[in-house]
């Protein structure tokens, strides 16, 4: 049996030295519980690319996380044999290639049972990672619920005449019975449309929405308790687009929208999703180029361990 994988210590080698790995973690792909992986692939962005170069510098990134949560003292490497996995294979410039490539990485990746937790890449690239994780068998079967942050609700049918772009990835989720549009709830949503109604399809779907006026009037305890209701008790994906955020703290993204979430109210949204059935997650958008002093960069690898702690966490019981 492979030896128990963990993080390098930080007390025993500088953080800033060896390899960049997830959290300072072995490579390894077999045996695993939990593993991270990168998608580096903004072929299906809508504005500014760069997402391509966002799994590179989440792994620099992490490399400022200590192995415990801070909060709840929770120790994910303690509880799961966590590994990072590399990077599924992109094609840069065909999408149709990218997503069949990721969906069979995702789908060998997860066949004994291993949870994914995906580092991204632009958000079209959480669609082959759920077909990945359904071909795969292992986990409970979809359709799954799912807790969606994000400015945007990346439902659209198409864009420019392009039915698979980042800003169409949970339309087809919800069309191919991989999410349960009644267990879906999105948060943060803001910004302008393109029309009156771009969020008429998510709406008649079923999708619960909260928008930043909605979680100003709720407030993190009251947003918390409408996303526990609506993903209820079953299995479901948590999926973070960076720029949930204000771009005041993560201006590294491909489409920032003013007024978005704080760091501390994201975190406590996060703390709510304690007890669920997490089966995976997902952190994208990153686009380094965009980014200032790294700040976006570090947002998205303090995201990644709130989310491994999570999935950690519901595989621990």
């Amino acid at each position: 049996m492979a030896e128990w994988p963990r993080p390098a210590s930080g007390s025993e080698s500088p953080r800033y030295a060896g390899p960049a790995t997830f959290f300072r973690l072995p490579l390894r792909r077999t045996g695993l519980d939990i593993a991270l992986f990168g998608v580096p692939f903004d072929g299906a962005t809508t504005l500014r690319p760069g997402a391509r170069l966002g799994p590179r510098a989440l792994r620099e990134a992490s490399t400022l996380i200590r192995p415990r949560h801070g909060r709840s003292g929770l120790a994910p490497f303690e509880l799961c044999q966590v590994a990072d996995a590399g990077d599924a294979p992109v094609r840069p410039f065909d999408v149709a290639a990218t997503l069949a490539e990721v969906e069979g990485f995702v789908a060998g990746l997860c066949a004994g049972g291993t949870a994914p937790l995906m580092a991204g890449g632009d958000h079209l690239m959480s669609l082959p990672v759920l077909r990945g994780l359904r071909r795969a068998g292992a986990a409970p079967s979809p359709p799954w619920g799912m807790v969606h942050l994000d400015a945007h609700s990346d439902t659209a049918g198409s864009f420019l005449g392009a039915r698979f772009t980042h800003g169409t990835p949970f339309r087809h989720a919800v069309e191919e019975g991989l999410l349960a549009p009644a267990r879906v709830v999105q948060i943060g949503l803001r910004g302008g449309s393109y029309g009156p109604d771009d969020l008429a399809w998510a709406r008649e779907a079923g999708i619960t929405l909260l928008d930043m006026p909605a979680v100003e009037r709720m407030g993190v305890a009251g947003v918390v308790a409408e996303a526990r209701r609506v993903i209820g008790t079953g299995p479901c994906w948590v999926s973070l687009d960076l720029d949930v955020l204000d771009p005041a703290f993560a201006p590294g993204t491909g489409t920032p929208e003013w007024g978005g979430l704080t760091p501390r109210e994201l975190l406590g949204i996060l703390d709510g999703l304690y007890g669920a059935q997490v089966v995976g997650g997902d952190v994208v958008e990153l686009s380094p180029p965009q980014d200032h002093a790294g700040i976006t960069a570090l947002a998205g690898a303090t995201l990644l361990f709130e989310l491994l702690c999570l999935i950690a966490a519901a595989r621990a019981g």
